[in-house]
């Protein structure tokens, strides 16, 4: 049998040491100096991707703003970033509803639409408006979201939605904003023939019929979460953020629809901008002013910023 020492005591077993010595059950150790917290790690954000046409699928990652991202995918595939026209998500179809503006669900399936063939018509404008929307891609290139029935581009089959405008009379429009080239197209004289010049998204026909008996491409129908999306900036990192809630959708459409109708342009992501800004104005004249100092460029008229304000704050059907 083991004598106990000189307090009749021994160390408890598995009790704590220190320097050899037992410390009674719940001494505290000595104070030292407090471990550094690990830095929080931002989430690492990966999206699945493929050209339009048809190809493998690829990665994609680290990017915040679309510029970027049209460089990442482009990289993947190997190809230039300017040979991609614009993005869809969850479909491989020249989709307008499905275009990627400024926010990406986690969940999305990112489909690239590059450069196809090129092609060139001659328009003449017999009325004021064409029949156009426009949008772009936000990396430089201006394509058409939609053609209204009955109109001058209507009745001109080889126009078709997605096809972008490369040229105006052989002046190149690259590089500029939707809006600059509706602005343009407005301008263009009466009875004067005019000549643009169009790309149109590369096809695959075998590969879309294809799809069409087999069922859907890798991604496409995958529903997202629509709680969490990658909003992308034009300036400054892009931002995770809550998706927007049903209402917020609703007066982003409501506003997208106005811009249509008076500009001849669609985008979501202006749509959001003024929604954001009519939220916070208690007036039309206020909404005015905030417009104008950080969207001046457009020249909003005043008749279509009172209907801005009157869909976001009081949409028909609202009680007052």
């Amino acid at each position: 049998m083991q004598r106990a020492g000189r307090h009749g005591r021994q160390p408890p077993e598995g009790g704590p040491m220190e320097n050899g010595v037992g410390q009674e059950p719940g001494t505290p150790e000595p104070p030292g100096p407090a471990a550094p917290r690990a830095p929080r790690s931002r989430p690492r954000l990966v999206f699945h991707t493929q050209l339009a046409h048809g190809s493998p699928t690829g990665r994609i990652e680290g990017f915040t703003n679309v510029k970027e991202l049209y460089a990442k995918i482009a990289e993947v595939f190997d190809i230039s970033p300017t040979e991609i026209l614009f993005c869809t998500l969850n479909t491989h179809k020249v989709d307008m509803q499905k275009l990627l503006g400024g926010q990406i669900g986690l969940e999305d399936f990112i489909f690239a639409h590059v450069r196809g063939e090129t092609k060139e018509v001659e328009v003449t404008k017999t009325e004021d408006a064409l029949g156009l929307t426009i949008t772009d891609n936000g990396a430089g290139y201006a394509f058409i979201k939609r053609i209204k029935e009955g109109s001058i581009i209507n009745r001109l089959q080889t126009v078709c939605v997605g096809d972008s405008i490369e040229a105006i009379n052989d002046h190149t429009i690259v590089g500029c904003r939707h809006y600059e080239v509706a602005r343009m197209l407005r301008e263009l004289p009466r009875a004067q023939p005019f000549t643009l010049r169009l790309v149109q998204p590369k096809k695959a026909f075998d590969m879309i019929g294809q799809r069409t008996r087999a069922g859907k491409s890798p991604g496409e129908g995958r529903v997202a979460s629509g709680k969490e999306t990658l909003r992308l900036r034009t300036q400054g990192p892009a931002v995770l953020e809550e998706g927007p809630s049903p209402s917020e959708e609703e007066a982003a459409r409501r506003v997208d629809d106005l811009l249509e109708s008076y500009m001849g342009i669609r985008d979501s992501e202006l749509a959001s901008t003024m929604v954001e800004a009519a939220k916070g104005s208690p007036s039309v004249a206020q909404l005015a002013q905030g417009l104008d100092s950080v969207l001046g460029e457009f020249a909003f008229p005043q008749e279509f910023v009172a209907e801005v304000w009157a869909a976001v704050c009081h949409p028909k059907g609202d009680k007052e």
